[in-house]
């Protein structure tokens, strides 16, 4: 309970300030939790849903997703991240592929934004490609954890969606890091790429958590990037943390 009340503070604060917050399940392993149904009784009337967009993987039954995106539409949200899911571990996907999931959402909820996924540290050829796909089914899409240990690929990913004129809109993915802790490090490479070493160095000569993410974001705009979403904020302080991170980015 805790947990989700400083969820509805940190969104509460977020959206105040114009900003869309994306929430996923908090979910590693075997069992996902309903976010949608947290966020319904959390969040109350008074935070505008339009701002708010849920996560939704293909790791449920086929039934639980398209009545998820049905209550998703329901309660008035306006879109969704529909993402494949970790085939490595917990329950199997509905469906091969998420842009299978999104086809059968968008022919149930045509009125719902989908938003899909990419990740800049694969080949961009096969990235991009699945982008411009006639069946990706989404309006706009998300990335993988990137930073500026990681820019030469993003450049090639850039390079190549211009090359090929790519306009679907999209994210790309900052992670807060708040320390250098060796364990902490350890666990996030199961889940993202994490640029261990050199964050650990960075720590080491004093560069502060608000300027490590700026830099990735200052990176990243110098080679085209001008989307972003920041994972990992502090939920209690979530609102100063990002205001203070986009005044040191500008």
């Amino acid at each position: 309970m805790d947990a989700w009340i400083d969820t509805y503070h940190a969104v509460r604060g977020l959206t105040r300030n114009g900003t869309f917050v994306f929430l996923t399940d908090s979910a590693v392993g075997a069992r996902e939790e309903d976010n949608l149904r947290h966020l319904v009784i959390n969040l109350g009337a008074d935070v505008p849903r339009s701002t708010v967009v849920p996560f939704l993987t293909c790791k449920h039954p086929r039934e639980y997703c398209l009545a998820y995106a049905d209550r998703a539409a329901q309660q008035g949200f306006s879109a969704l991240v529909v993402l494949g899911g970790d085939k490595k571990i917990g329950p199997p996907r509905c469906v091969d592929h998420a842009w299978e999931l999104r086809e059968l959402i968008r022919e149930q909820q045509p009125g719902l934004t989908l938003g899909g996924w990419a990740n800049p540290h694969g080949p961009a050829a096969d990235q991009v490609g699945h982008l411009l796909d006639s069946r990706v089914n989404a309006e706009f899409y998300l990335t993988q954890i990137v930073s500026h240990h990681s820019v030469a690929a993003v450049e090639s990913f850039m390079n190549e969606a211009a090359r090929r004129g790519l306009s679907l809109p999209g994210l790309f993915g900052v992670f807060y890091y708040r320390s250098a802790k060796q364990r902490t490090l350890d666990a996030l490479k199961d889940f993202l790429p994490v640029p261990a070493d050199a964050l650990m160095k960075e720590f080491a000569e004093g560069v502060s958590a608000d300027e490590i993410c700026a830099r990735s974001i200052r990176a990243l705009r110098a080679v085209g990037v001008r989307h972003f979403y920041i994972s990992n904020l502090p939920l209690g302080r979530a609102a100063g943390t990002i205001q203070r991170v986009v005044d040191l980015a500008s």
